[in-house]
């Protein structure tokens, strides 16, 4: 069965603000590469809209390699977006459609039905936006978590575990660092 792998970038305070980060090269090819293992990628609305930066790469390379590659990557998988305020014609990335049921359910229904585009039934399923994240680490529906943590202070933002019910223990699998000093943390729930 697929795995579900939440990744995010944040500051060392916990803040996720796409704009309080700047991904160099090698971030953005290590998240080309994950996008790559996926066959999906989940996104809840405001993500979902932040990201119409990528497709206008498509049409229009920036000239720099690893922005190019990575616009590549993310338009080809396909994008499951939550939403309770989208219709259906205001999803406009080519590979994305509306989620038809609720998080647990769709991620079920995922892990079990999805078909594989490299034909073996075992690429993983991506979790993108922070609500949704955080959402899934409640319902204890989370393989993986990789937290991209940057040697950013922010000062001020949102936490991306500020809507979690509880205490949740998990185990560190490996880290993985970066030129820039931003540090991978691979996690996995404790209980594995």
């Amino acid at each position: 069965m697929r795995r579900i792998i939440a990744a995010i970038n944040m500051t060392l305070d916990g803040n996720f603000d796409h704009t309080s980060v700047n991904p160099d090269e090698e971030v953005h090819h290590h998240y080309e590469e994950l996008l790559n293992s996926g066959d999906a990628v989940l996104y809840g609305r405001i993500t979902y809209q932040l990201m119409e930066f990528w497709p206008g790469l498509i049409k229009n390379p920036s000239g720099n390699k690893a922005l190019d590659e990575f616009a590549l990557s993310i338009d080809r998988i396909t994008k499951i977006v939550f939403s309770n305020t989208l219709q259906p014609e205001d999803i406009w990335w080519r590979n994305s459609r509306l989620a038809k049921q609720g998080l647990r359910e769709e991620i079920m229904e995922l892990k079990s039905t999805l078909p594989s585009s490299n034909g073996n039934g075992n690429k993983d399923i991506l979790i993108g936006s922070p609500s949704l994240i955080a959402a899934a680490l409640n319902l204890n529906l989370i393989d993986e978590f990789q937290l991209c943590v940057h040697p950013v202070i922010a000062g001020k933002g949102m936490s991306l575990f500020k809507s979690i019910d509880g205490r949740i223990n998990l185990k560190l699998l490996k880290t993985k660092s970066f030129g820039s000093g931003a540090v991978i943390f691979y996690y996995g729930p404790e209980n594995e």
